[in-house]
């Protein structure tokens, strides 16, 4: 097993959690700004308004992109089943 390889397999496992988790932080991102901009408005300060919002809009990106995220990992898992004969060297 040579540095490169487990530089190459930190890389891809580093880059698969940014693109798989990415969808559910993007959205949950946005759905904060947008509760932020309406407290901000309204004035209304109430600090557990924000949460629900950002956990249904989680969830219903899980829902949503978890076939997509689930297929992606599924890529990666077997990506990384190929690698063990050039890890056992």
């Amino acid at each position: 097993m040579t540095e490169d390889l487990i530089i190459d397999i930190a890389r891809n496992s580093l880059l698969t959690l940014i693109i798989v988790s990415g969808p559910m932080l993007i959205i949950s991102m946005i759905v904060g700004l947008i509760i932020s901009i309406i407290q901000t408005t309204t004035s209304i300060q109430e600090m557990t308004l924000t949460f629900v919002p950002k956990i249904i809009a989680t969830f219903l990106s899980i829902v949503i992109f978890g076939n997509w995220m689930l297929d992606y990992m599924n890529t990666f898992t077997s990506k990384l089943w190929e690698l063990i004969p050039l890890i056992a060297k």
